[in-house]
C-alpha cells in the first residue's frame, strides 16, 4: 500500500511562511485546523521546524519524522531520516502522512504530495522562507475553499485545499 502524502501550511498573500524559524501570523483557528488534520498521522518535518515547537518537543499523538542532513541528529520521540527516499519508506505502510515544513522540506516533498491544505492569511509580513505559489503552478488546482474568519488582530484567512490537476 502506498501512503497518501499531503502538505499542510499557513501562508501570507505572497506565499511567505516564516521568519527566523517562527510563523509570522498568530492564528489559533489555524492551529486547531492543523491539529485536526494531522493527529493520528505521521508528520514529516525538518530539524528546524521541530526546534520551533515549544521546548523543541515532538508533536503529541503523531509519529514525528525529521528529515535532516545531520547524521548524528537524535531526539527522543523522533524518527530521524536523511533522504526523501528514507522519509517515504518510513511512512510506506501508513494511510496518510503530512509534510509540515519547513521550506526546504516542502520543496523536496511537494512533488510527491497529492494535495496541499493551505491556510491563506490575507496579509504580507517580513519573511525569510516561502512555500511554492500553487496558484501559479498548472500542476495544482483549487479543490475546496472554506472561509476561516479573522485572527484577533484582524487578519482575514481561509482554508484552501489544492489537489494535483
Amino acid at each position: 500500500m502506498t501512503c497518501k502524502l499531503s502538505a499542510i501550511v499557513a501562508v501570507c498573500d505572497d506565499w511567505g511562511i516564516g521568519l527566523d524559524g517562527g510563523m509570522v501570523v498568530e492564528n489559533r483557528e489555524d492551529m486547531r485546523h492543523f491539529v485536526a488534520c494531522t493527529t493520528g498521522h505521521p508528520v514529516i518535518m525538518g530539524r528546524r521546524t521541530l526546534e520551533s515547537f515549544p521546548g523543541g518537543r515532538p508533536l503529541k499523538n503523531r509519529r514525528n519524522i525529521v528529515l535532516t542532513r545531520d547524521p548524528s541528529f537524535s531526539r527522543e520521540g523522533v524518527e530521524a531520516v536523511h533522504s526523501v527516499e528514507e522519509a517515504l519508506d518510513a511512512v510506506a505502510g501508513e494511510d496518510e502522512a503530512w509534510v509540515i515544513g519547513g521550506d526546504q522540506v516542502y520543496r523536496q516533498l511537494l512533488p510527491r504530495c497529492e494535495r496541499a491544505v493551505v491556510t491563506c492569511n490575507h496579509c504580507v509580513r517580513p519573511v525569510d522562507s516561502w512555500f511554492p505559489n500553487l496558484d501559479e503552478n498548472p500542476e495544482w488546482e483549487v479543490a475546496d475553499v472554506r472561509e476561516g474568519g479573522a485572527t484577533p488582530e484582524g487578519v482575514g484567512f481561509e482554508f484552501v485545499t489544492y489537489c494535483r490537476a
